[in-house]
């Protein structure tokens, strides 16, 4: 077992720690309070190599490892702990990954050269307005004519829609469910890329997030789009499996952001305390608060870890030496555990700073309700519970059957 980062992995680590501090730690507040993430941030991500890592080296990317992104992703994390950044380098890592591992040549040159070059955004449309975790209940429907698809449904909240539509001169566009055989269920479902700007009988619409305010969330309604059959991913009624391999890596990037983002929040409360005094001494000294400390340290940096082997696990998984099942059971197992740990602590570092933690000046309440988002996205923590259920006792006994 061995826990050393490469000398690579070091300079990337040291790399965008410095990038994080000097360029996105500053405007945390403003990206926040303006509803957007900067240009020079994303290209500034573009131009360290960030944006789309795992995206093969032919369209811009670097064939980044799932370890070496959670790194990366860390440290955006720990910058930026209202959530923006690091969800916006998350999801295109792992929908990037999806696309440049199953797509075909003309989906794949139409959108990841931009996306690495900070110029165009890749997300997934799975959610629909009744259908979340439940993926085998969605209701967008895809119909193979004349050497194309037409698509009918709706997506909704999905994170990007500004950002393709208004913000990135290129757009860009969603890795995206939809069935081709309805009587099937997940065995009929298909995954599609679907360009968003410009095309055909798509309306879109955007929602008030409370929290992670610096990347947007939306929807958009798919009326006939008309799509080339060069835009299935893979092959048809196949799409399930395919998306669930994108989730397992983006569940896993979400459990490395959640802790990494809650330590920022406990590096600040341990400063506040060494210098804030009650009853004559700081309140460091008091063993109340040196137990929530304690506590919180040692269940976030626990999950850091387990979120680790996840992503180790996925990379052995690609090349064929981990079990399929091992690393969703993993990646859920860090997702499950991790954004709950990090509100909690999150919480008690608030409380650390009295009255003072329940102003707008108090920054932490950034991260809390950026972290808060994470019980919902990609999967939700029930369901991250119910795969690992499934995975420990066997298929014998999910209770939806």
């Amino acid at each position: 077992m061995e826990f050393e980062l490469t000398e690579e992995q070091r300079m990337i680590q040291e790399m965008v720690r410095e990038f994080g501090r000097c360029q996105i730690q500053p405007l945390v507040k403003k990206i926040d309070e303006e509803k957007t993430i900067p240009d020079s941030i994303i290209k500034g991500l573009a131009n360290l190599g960030l944006l789309g890592m795992t995206v093969s080296p032919q369209y811009g990317g670097a064939g980044a490892d799932p370890v070496t992104v959670g790194l990366v992703a860390e440290e955006l994390a720990r910058a930026d702990f209202s959530c923006a950044v690091p969800t916006f380098f998350l999801v295109q890592c792992a929908w990037g990954f999806i696309l440049n591992k199953y797509g075909k040549e003309e989906a794949r040159q139409a959108v990841l050269p931009w996306v690495t070059k900070g110029e165009a955004f890749i997300g997934i449309a799975s959610t629909e307005p009744d259908a979340g975790s439940d993926v085998a209940s969605i209701k967008t429907k895809a119909e193979k004519r004349d050497g194309t698809y037409i698509l009918n449904g709706e997506k909704m909240f999905i994170s990007g829609i500004h950002e393709v539509i208004n913000q990135l001169p290129r757009g860009g566009g969603y890795v995206t469910l939809a069935k081709t055989d309805p009587a099937k269920g997940a065995r009929g479902i298909s995954l599609f890329y679907i360009p968003l700007k410009g095309t055909s009988g798509i309306t879109t619409t955007l929602l008030e997030d409370w929290g992670r305010r610096g990347i947007s969330t939306g929807g958009f309604a798919l009326e006939n789009v008309v799509i080339p059959s060069s835009y299935l991913l893979g092959e048809e009624n196949q799409g399930f499996y395919y998306a669930m391999e994108g989730f397992d890596l983006a569940r896993a990037i979400i459990a490395v952001v959640s802790s990494s983002v809650a330590q920022s929040a406990l590096l600040q409360a341990m400063d506040y305390m060494k210098i804030r005094k009650a009853f004559g001494q700081p309140i460091a000294r008091f063993e109340a608060l040196q137990f929530k400390l304690a506590e919180n340290w040692a269940k976030l940096e626990a999950v850091k870890l387990l979120s680790y082997k996840a992503l180790w696990t996925h990379n052995l998984e690609q090349k064929g030496e981990k079990s399929r099942w091992e690393t969703t059971k993993l990646c859920a197992a860090a997702k499950m555990l991790a954004p709950a740990f990090a509100f909690e602590a999150i919480n008690d570092a608030i409380q650390c700073f009295g009255a003072f933690g329940y102003t707008e000046e108090c920054p932490l309440h950034l991260a809390l309700r950026g972290v808060r988002s994470y019980y919902w996205a990609e999967g939700t923590l029930e369901i991250m519970k119910i795969i690992v259920g499934r995975e420990l006792l066997g298929k014998d006994f999910i209770a939806s059957r």
